[in-house]
C-alpha cells in the first residue's frame, strides 16, 4: 500500500484529500512533519484561498524545499487547485506579485470569463498518452472551484527530458487545467471533489507511486 502524506501548512481541504485518497486505497497520513513529506512515496500538495497566503503557510514548513528536494530524487508530487498554482513562477492576484515555487515558468493570474470564480463542473482537453486521465472519457467532467489560472504554458521543450503533458480546459478563455511532468502532476479541478471520476484519476496517480 503506498504512503501518501497530504502537506498540512494551513491551506486546503485536507481531511476532504485525505478521504479520497483512502478510498483508493493509499496509506494516508495529514502532516506538515518534513520528515514524514519527504519520507512517504507520494506527496499531495492541497491548496485553497489566496496565492500569496498559500506561499506563506508552505514557506513555514519548508514545503518549497520538501517539494524541490522530492523532485530531484524522482519522487511523486501531486498539486491539487491553489497547489498546483504555486508551483509557477509567480501569482498575480489585486496587482500583487508573488514568486511561487518555480517548478514551472509562468505566471498564475485572473481568469478573463463573464462569471467568474469558475465554479461546477466542466470538462478538459487530455493529451494523447496522459497517465492520470488514462481510462476516462473525453467527455468526463471535473469539479473546479477557482478564479484564477495559468492561460499560457511557457515551459520551452528540452529534446535531453520528456515533453510535460498538459491538459486545458476553457471557462471564457483556455487555461491549464492538469500537467504532468515526470514525478511532478498537478490538477487546476479538486479530484477529491470530482467523484468517481476523480477517484479515477487518483487512483492512476498512485499507480506511479
Amino acid at each position: 500500500m503506498a504512503r501518501v502524506v497530504v502537506l498540512d501548512y494551513g491551506s486546503g481541504n485536507l481531511r476532504s484529500a485525505e478521504r479520497a485518497l483512502r478510498r483508493v486505497g493509499a496509506d494516508v497520513t495529514v502532516t506538515g512533519d518534513p520528515h514524514a513529506a519527504l519520507d512517504c512515496d507520494g506527496l499531495v500538495v492541497p491548496g485553497v484561498g489566496a496565492f500569496a497566503a498559500c506561499m506563506e503557510g508552505l514557506r513555514s514548513v519548508r514545503g518549497e524545499r520538501i517539494i524541490s528536494r522530492r523532485l530531484a530524487g524522482g519522487r511523486p508530487v501531486l498539486g491539487i487547485c491553489v497547489g498546483m498554482q504555486i508551483l509557477f513562477q509567480r501569482g498575480i492576484e489585486h496587482g500583487v506579485e508573488t514568486a511561487g515555487c518555480g517548478e514551472w515558468p509562468g505566471v498564475v493570474d485572473r481568469l478573463e470569463a463573464d462569471i467568474v470564480p469558475h465554479m461546477g463542473w466542466n470538462t478538459v482537453r487530455a493529451p494523447e498518452g496522459s497517465m492520470l486521465f488514462a481510462g476516462l472519457d473525453p467527455d468526463t467532467r471535473f469539479y473546479f472551484v477557482h478564479s484564477y489560472a495559468a492561460r499560457r504554458w511557457d515551459l520551452e521543450p528540452n529534446s535531453t527530458l520528456p515533453a510535460p503533458l498538459v491538459t486545458w480546459a476553457t471557462h471564457g478563455d483556455d487555461f491549464v487545467a492538469a500537467v504532468e511532468n515526470g514525478p511532478l502532476c498537478a490538477t487546476q479541478f479538486h479530484p477529491e471533489k470530482s467523484g468517481d471520476a476523480g477517484a479515477h484519476l487518483l487512483r492512476n496517480w498512485l499507480k506511479s507511486v
